[in-house]
């Protein structure tokens, strides 16, 4: 059996540049999103405006969220050369992508729960203080938006590279899913606040032009539903990863082919065993158990063959002769 040495994509890339901006861009976001949840607090308090108290409590989840967003970043970097995580840290990332996808969940809940208290018992609001207030923190909620989305798209660049590599492996020239799932996550609590925010300024709108008290309960049950949807999707990528459900993925099929198609067909080469799991945003390790009837294959052909996928950072290959 033979095994190809990870330490140094671990040490090298498993935090890398990317990691880095997205980390800054997600701790800038917390600050804001904490700044906001006071202004937006305090102005739901003078103003008597359960909508705004109720988007100012619901801000801090989402700080919470980003916080922790910050703080796997932070816990990725000072252990990416432990020796105790074997494939390095890029999980905990997922980890906390994961946690703020439940965090989302319980703030549906207590949007649903305050939402249906405003409908049997409605306050008197301050309707024009409030929609400045609202459309503020819909500014800074989109501003935000464009920090994380910037910072997505250019750690996106730096993992999404195309694998030329010539031959009739061209057409593999595709992206194997480098998304950072933590700054996704932080991007989509952003999201639903800038989304909850439009809600909330249409409620208090309505209520004020129609007198639609009605109007703001209704849309906070909405948000909480469209908040619901984002964080189960999370939650399926995110869990998809901590689980390594990874035996569906493309790069499978390419370690198969790899291996059994470009052998001599003479040498009836075949896979017996094969497990692929994702040890980074775009990279993979693989464990094979390889039949063959050729008296020469050894672990380093196949190894060889498998470095056109650039994506495969970790093999253990293990070979077994048939007689002729």
């Amino acid at each position: 059996m033979h095994t190809h040495n990870l330490s140094h994509w671990q040490h090298e890339h498993v935090f890398d540049a990317g990691s880095h901006n997205a980390e800054r861009s997600t701790r800038l976001v917390m600050w804001i999103t904490l700044a906001t949840m006071v202004v937006e607090i305090c102005a739901g308090w003078w103003f008597n405006s359960m909508a705004l108290l109720a988007d100012g409590w619901h801000m801090s989840s989402h700080a919470l969220a980003l916080g922790m967003a910050a703080l796997a970043y932070g816990a990725a970097r000072r252990y990416a050369k432990d020796p105790r995580f074997a494939f390095g840290t890029w999980k905990i990332e997922v980890l906390g992508g994961f946690a703020s996808a439940i965090v989302l969940l319980g703030v549906a809940a207590l949007m649903v729960f305050g939402s249906l208290e405003r409908l049997f018992t409605p306050q008197p609001i301050a309707y024009r203080e409030a929609i400045v207030v609202a459309v503020l923190g819909l500014a800074i909620n989109v501003a935000c938006a464009f920090i994380l989305g910037h910072a997505h798209h250019h750690h996106g660049h730096d993992h999404d590279h195309g694998h030329h590599h010539g031959h009739h492996h061209d057409h593999h020239d595709h992206h194997h899913g480098g998304e950072d799932l933590n700054l996704k996550s932080a991007y989509m609590h952003v999201v639903a606040d800038a989304a909850t925010s439009v809600l909330a300024i249409v409620a208090l709108v309505g209520g004020w032009l129609y007198g639609w008290q009605w109007l703001d309960p209704v849309m906070g049950v909405v948000g909480a539903v469209l908040v619901a949807v984002w964080a189960k999707g999370l939650l399926a990528q995110t869990g998809k990863v901590l689980l390594d459900r990874e035996m569906d993925h493309p790069v499978v099929d390419e370690i198969r082919e790899v291996v059994e198609h470009d052998a001599d067909p003479h040498d009836e080469t075949r896979i017996a065993d094969l497990h692929v799991w994702r040890v980074g945003k775009a990279a993979y390790s693989c464990a094979i158990t390889v039949v063959t009837h050729s008296p020469t294959l050894t672990a380093e052909d196949i190894r060889s063959r498998l470095a056109v996928h650039e994506e495969i950072v970790h093999s253990t290959i293990e070979i077994h002769r048939c007689p002729a």
